[in-house]
């Protein structure tokens, strides 16, 4: 399926959404963000689908922000400024809430919005050279407060205030050792790490991938050892198709093949 500024491709289980927009290195519009929630759930509904890569397309850049050229129109008023912030958060919580593991592949610019959409993935490969910013108070503006939630869960208070603050860009070296970048691959090979990285988590139990992130989010909600929720998801795993392949694989010294959909 492809729309004209952002599309899906899906091959060898593996299922890419590639932003679309060259001319404007990928800068986000309301286009864009109004088309990832569907994008997402065709990714997320595909059974042929293990994981899920989101990258920047031939544009040079994962995305280079916002599309201010839209601004005029879009923040007209506060009810045109409204939908568009809602455009928003729906697209990135779709991602945030996607089911199957998402790896960001990141080459050139990731600013503003493209950080967003990074900070909702669950692992993020920046080629050298990539660069990186979020910039709303250079436009008087105030990063939504889920982006800023994922930004100090990702990368701690002290340097989510450093880059909220000063605006400033800095490179794929400052952003791994804070944590805003999981690996650093060589410039212009960011996407073909994420595919072997993709390919790994595709021999793995889908079952485990989707349990294990909703275990992620569910320690941030504030579950503790003895909850009877964690007590439930943890003994269902022993009750899934995929754990009796997977320890019969292993007694058996072979890879294992995973069915749970």
């Amino acid at each position: 399926m492809t729309s004209q500024r952002i599309r899906i491709a899906v091959s060898n289980g593996i299922g890419e959404l590639i932003l679309n927009k060259p001319e404007r290195r990928n800068a986000l519009s309301s286009d864009m963000w109004e088309a990832i929630p569907g994008l997402v759930k065709q990714l997320e509904t595909d059974s042929d689908v293990m994981a899920v890569i989101l990258h920047g397309g031939t544009a040079g850049a994962f995305a280079a922000g916002a599309d201010i050229s839209e601004f005029e129109t879009i923040y007209a008023t506060p009810e045109s400024a409204e939908h568009s912030a809602n455009l928003i958060s729906d697209a990135v919580t779709s991602l945030a809430k996607c089911s199957k593991p998402v790896i960001a592949a990141i080459e050139g610019a990731c600013v503003g919005g493209g950080v967003s959409l990074a900070l909702t993935t669950d692992i993020r490969i920046a080629g050298k050279g990539s660069k990186f910013g979020v910039p709303p108070a250079k436009l008087g503006l105030v990063y939504p407060v889920d982006d800023t939630r994922r930004l100090i869960e990702t990368v701690g208070v002290p340097a989510a205030k450093d880059m909220l603050l000063t605006g400033r860009l800095f490179d794929c070296d400052e952003a791994h050792r804070i944590g805003l970048v999981t690996h650093i691959a060589e410039r212009g090979t960011a996407l073909q790490m994420a595919r072997d990285t993709a390919r790994q988590i595709a021999a793995n139990s889908l079952w485990s991938h989707g349990a294990m992130k909703r275990t992620f989010e569910a320690v941030k909600a504030g579950w503790r050892d003895d909850s009877p929720e964690a007590k439930a998801l943890f003994l269902e795993s022993f009750k899934n198709v995929d754990f009796q392949e997977g320890y019969s694989a292993f007694l058996d010294k072979r890879p294992a093949k995973f069915t749970w959909r």
